[in-house]
């Protein structure tokens, strides 16, 4: 075992990890944080994006190990200082983008990559950013919604699909 410190949503943690630990278990069973969700483990469906070093990661892709000293930021850590639902998970409330919510850790995580990168993206840009979250139950029409209205355009104007 390892000692392993990093800064998760603002707060400095530490523990002892094995070699092969993935991010995703460290966040996850190390530190109870159970926001970030495991769909895969291939990183293949998304529902497990957390932000490091500012970056959208897989975290069942990363070794906690070689995020010494990282910046990590994760789907507990987007709510707003008074823990009201931050801009982005609001929008994916008010326009339903999600139902069973297992992927929506993941989708909340990535579209705060993309609004951070690309401020107003057009629908094909977010339908195109999404390629590597996986949602099983609602077809991404109001995904691709709420996060046309978190970057403050129309969802009107968002085709169905």
């Amino acid at each position: 075992m390892t000692q392993v410190t990093m800064t998760v949503n603002g707060k400095a943690v530490s523990g002892d990890v094995e070699g092969r630990t993935l991010l995703s278990d460290f966040l996850r069973d190390g530190l109870r944080m159970t926001g970030t969700h495991v769909g895969c483990d291939t990183s293949q469906c998304g529902a497990c994006v957390v932000h490091v070093n500012g970056e959208a990661v897989k975290s069942c892709t990363a070794l906690a190990l070689d995020l010494e000293g990282a910046e990590v930021r994760t789907i507990e850590g987007m709510a707003n200082a008074d823990g009201s639902l931050g801009t982005i998970q609001q929008a994916f409330q008010d326009y339903h983008g999600l139902q069973c919510g297992f992927c929506t850790p993941g989708m909340v995580m990535s579209a705060a990559a993309l609004l951070k990168d690309n401020p107003t993206p057009t629908e094909q840009e977010v339908r195109e950013y999404l390629e590597g979250n996986i949602c099983r139950c609602t077809g991404y029409h109001n995904i691709v919604k709420a996060i046309m209205a978190a970057s403050g355009q129309d969802v009107a104007a968002v085709a169905a699909e």
